[in-house]
């Protein structure tokens, strides 16, 4: 993976030094996504999905990696989109409380370093259903980065729970 640094100020508008954060990129369905690098552990190539009966539509099932039973989850039902035309994609494994997730994506990009003080709050017009999954966003050229809350897109049982 290659590092891509964004700098929004020109060198005259250069701010003093910040801190720079570290994102895996993933797109889904063309959009570009920022998953907290210090929360990435792998990223892999799907294989066989065992089906979980009665699992939320989002879960797509276990799959074993290297002896590990991994929950593999799909981010475009997560995040309300269609099914993906292709069955093959990528995972990034993630790890939460114990339980490794492997959340499944259209493709797996570059890593993404970008100071802190550049990240922007949600767009007013964002989808609804995107807001509580964002911890905000990103202005690259030409392409928007959404900053995935990785333990909110991980928290299904707590939202079935108030359902």
């Amino acid at each position: 993976m290659s590092i891509v640094v964004a700098n929004p100020h020109p060198p005259s508008q250069a701010r003093s030094p910040t801190e720079e954060v570290e994102y895996v990129g993933v797109t889904v369905a063309d959009q570009l996504f920022g998953l907290p690098i210090h929360r990435v552990y792998e990223v892999f190539v799907v294989s066989a999905i065992t089906d979980v009966p009665l699992a939320p539509r989002e879960i797509l099932g276990l799959l074993n990696l290297r002896g590990r039973v991994v929950t593999a989850l799909c981010l475009r039902r997560r995040l309300g989109l269609p099914d993906p035309n292709s069955s093959r994609g990528m995972a990034v494994g993630i790890e939460r409380g114990g339980e490794f997730y492997g959340l499944v994506v259209d493709e797996v990009g570059e890593v993404l370093k970008l100071a802190s003080d550049t990240r922007e709050p949600n767009p007013v017009h964002m989808d609804p259903r995107w807001i509580h999954l964002s911890l905000g966003v990103h202005r690259l050229a030409g392409r928007l980065l959404v900053i995935l809350n990785v333990d909110a897109v991980l928290a299904l049982e707590s939202e079935a729970r108030a359902a």
